[in-house]
């Protein structure tokens, strides 16, 4: 589909191309026979041979093809014949024709509109000689004729090659204004979107659990308040739902390379560790103790990508060491525990994978330590609140 569509846009310009140059020879061709009609008309009046005439007359006209549908070269070798052959067509033998004038105005404009403005006043300036020290009146009065005209047109050219380099200029910094106003919204989009997960998602996760614990917990609870109760939980969880979906559609337009699947969690943490065991080629070990509990879907991404970014950090900084990977639930945190037994750190640790842990634990009210492991190898320890929040809130 690209191949065709830059084929039609190659023969598009080259057509266009053709165009250009059948509609500059027809116009070179048209004044060249006025030119030579002319002429001929004029042929008893005019001083001179009658074949020097013809040839300065095809001369100062045919020229004129290369100058509206050539290159830049070309444009001015044929532009300073052009003139040249007019103002001899002028001086010795005063048969300047109309189709030269015509050809030689359109010449200056041409180069004027093409941004070769001192090539154009350059063009003028025999005009103007000729208007100030030649002996015969007439060609003194074509003269100044020809250089008022040819003046006019070289600032016309110019005039218009000025108001579309403006219009590009324009052109070029709305779109680059565009494209900050594109980025700075994709920015804004992405923030909101952390936002909203950091912030609001937690807080709608507390309000179901604290539905659900209160359906379940309150004694003497009417059957009409469990309802309620429990009404309030499942709202709470579709809300959830369709602002996580809103969540994934933020992301998306920020970052363009972001796939939407769904959050990991406490699930998945068994594939995790089989697939670092096969990326290291070493012995990478899950523990879990206590009671499992089913989590928060928040707590249990935390956790999750607390592990995957501790892994990461092993497998980068101590390959072919042993991991341990400690799970363990409680009543009022779930601690979490990865170590490996590597040469542990050679200097001060520091780095975004580690910041970006901490903060993690953060959002949802846990803590994070790092450091060396008694009897060497690095460790990462994670506590992160279970109920303690839902039970703070609850009156």
């Amino acid at each position: 589909m690209g191949d065709n569509s830059e084929g039609v846009r190659a023969v598009r310009s080259r057509w266009r191309t053709a165009e250009a140059g059948t509609r500059a020879l027809v116009t070179s061709v048209v004044l060249a026979v006025l030119a030579v009609a002319e002429v001929l008309v004029r042929s008893t009046g005019l001083a001179g041979g009658f074949a020097a005439l013809l040839l300065l007359a095809l001369a100062s006209t045919l020229p004129l093809a290369f100058v509206l549908g050539t290159g830049r070269l070309a444009r001015t070798c044929a532009a300073l014949a052009l003139s040249a052959a007019c103002v001899l067509s002028l001086v010795p033998f005063g048969g300047l024709t109309v189709g030269g004038v015509v050809a030689q105005l359109v010449c200056v404009y041409v180069l004027g509109r093409a941004g070769a403005t001192r090539l154009g006043g350059l063009l003028v300036l025999p005009y103007v000689a000729i208007a100030l020290g030649s002996p015969e009146e007439l060609t003194r009065i074509v003269a100044v004729l020809v250089a008022t005209l040819a003046s006019a047109a070289a600032a016309t050219g110019i005039a218009h090659h000025v108001r579309s380099t403006a219009q590009a200029h324009s052109a070029t910094e709305q779109a680059f204004a565009d494209t900050l106003l594109e980025h700075a919204a994709r920015g804004e989009r992405a923030r909101i979107a952390r936002e909203l997960h950091d912030v609001v998602a937690h807080h709608i996760s507390m309000i179901a659990v604290q539905a659900e614990t209160a359906r379940l917990t309150t004694p003497g609870l009417p059957a009409e308040g469990a309802t309620r109760l429990l009404a309030i939980g499942d709202t709470a969880r579709t809300a959830l739902t369709e602002m996580r979906r809103l969540l994934g559609v933020l992301r998306e337009d920020a970052d363009t390379g972001v796939q939407r699947r769904p959050q990991p969690g406490l699930g998945q943490l068994m594939d995790l560790v089989d697939e670092s065991r096969d990326a290291a080629g070493s012995r990478t070990r899950l523990i879990v103790s206590g009671p499992i509990t089913s989590l928060d879907p928040g707590i249990e991404v935390t956790a999750y990508r607390i592990v995957q970014e501790a892994l990461t950090n092993a497998r980068r900084h101590a390959p072919g060491a042993a991991v341990d990977v400690e799970l363990r639930y409680g009543d009022e945190d779930l601690a979490l525990r990865v170590r490996d037994n590597g040469p542990g750190p050679t200097a001060v640790v520091s780095g975004h994978g580690l910041l970006g842990m901490r903060e993690r634990a953060a959002t949802v009210g846990g803590t994070l330590r790092t450091g060396p492991a008694p009897g060497g190898g690095f460790l990462v320890e994670a506590r992160l609140p279970v109920k303690s929040a839902a039970e703070a809130a609850l009156p």
